[in-house]
């Protein structure tokens, strides 16, 4: 049987991983402000972006709910620092030309996930994600070599986005609504750090207008692909949205190749080979079990 896909949620789906794929195009542009300064003004946009929807939407109530619930605030906490410190990573990697490292730490990001379900959740590995994570150490091994170094960035990205999605486990909640109490977390330190910067002149909102727009304008650009995913993994099988999220590393890829022309050495493509075996090999397996739940789910129906 043949589930047909919701046009609508393919739509939200694409466009959220298109916008998230040319996202590295967006933050060079608020140079000179460096990438903490940009990190502070994400968070304070941010949160007035979805403080504004939430409310058209009668859920103010709501948020204030999640951040009173002190049975989940420090996995509300530890979730703010995990997002924080993948944006921040994110950012600094784009405005200093890391295009190509920065997608391949989406690329690895399942696989990190996979290791991380075994480590907390104690989940049983098939063939094939042995064989993916196998792949996988191959690549990060052979890059290292490549890059004279292991490939940090990529490392620090995966590894704090596995961990963020890892507490999200334990800290449900609305993806709007998730987003305005993790960015009201950080809404001191970063409100602190553009009054600071402001004090002693160095802050860049406000200096002129493109500037400040483009600032204000991380918070819209950070909610509505979120909204549009959220939209998607509402309407689509999870197998879907999983392989939906390949979209976005491929573009920035591609923008690092073949629009900053970074260099790929033989070395570097044979890593991501490696790296794109392994997310092979998570596809299949991922729809293979889709496949065998869709299967059950009939059986058990009739």
């Amino acid at each position: 049987m043949t589930a047909k896909l919701d046009r609508r949620g393919l739509i939200y789906g694409v466009s959220a991983c298109l916008i998230w794929g040319f996202f590295p195009l967006y933050w060079p542009l608020l140079r000179p402000a460096f990438a903490l300064e940009i990190l502070a003004h994400r968070v304070v946009w941010s949160l007035l972006v979805c403080i504004l929807l939430l409310i058209g939407q009668r859920k103010f109530q709501t948020l204030m709910r999640l951040v009173a619930d002190r049975r989940r605030i420090w996995w509300l906490v530890g979730s703010s620092l995990a997002l924080s410190a993948n944006w921040l990573t994110f950012i600094w990697a784009v405005n200093n030309n890391h295009f190509t490292e920065s997608a391949l730490g989406y690329y690895i990001n399942p696989l990190v996930m996979v290791f991380l379900g075994v480590l907390v959740y104690k989940e049983q590995l098939s063939q094939r994600q042995w064989l993916a994570g196998g792949s996988g150490a191959i690549a990060v091994l052979i890059l290292s070599f490549a890059y004279g170094r292991p490939p940090w960035i990529a490392l620090l990205i995966a590894t704090t986005w596995g961990l963020y999605g890892v507490i999200k486990k334990h800290f449900n909640g609305d993806a709007l609504e998730s987003l305005a109490a993790e960015t009201l977390v950080l809404l001191i330190p970063a409100l602190a750090l553009l009054i600071y910067l402001g004090i002693i002149g160095k802050g860049q909102f406000g200096i002129d207008f493109k500037s400040s727009l483009l600032l204000s304008g991380a918070g819209i650009i950070t909610t509505l692909p979120l909204l549009m995913f959220n939209g998607a993994a509402t309407r689509l099988p999870l197998s879907i949205t999983g392989l939906l999220q390949y979209i976005q590393p491929s573009v920035q890829f591609l923008l690092g190749v073949l629009v900053l022309h970074e260099k790929m050495s033989r070395d570097r493509w044979i890593g991501f080979g490696f790296i794109w075996l392994s997310l092979l090999l998570l596809a299949i397996d991922m729809l293979r079990n889709s496949g065998r739940t869709l299967d059950d789910g009939v059986a058990k129906a009739h």
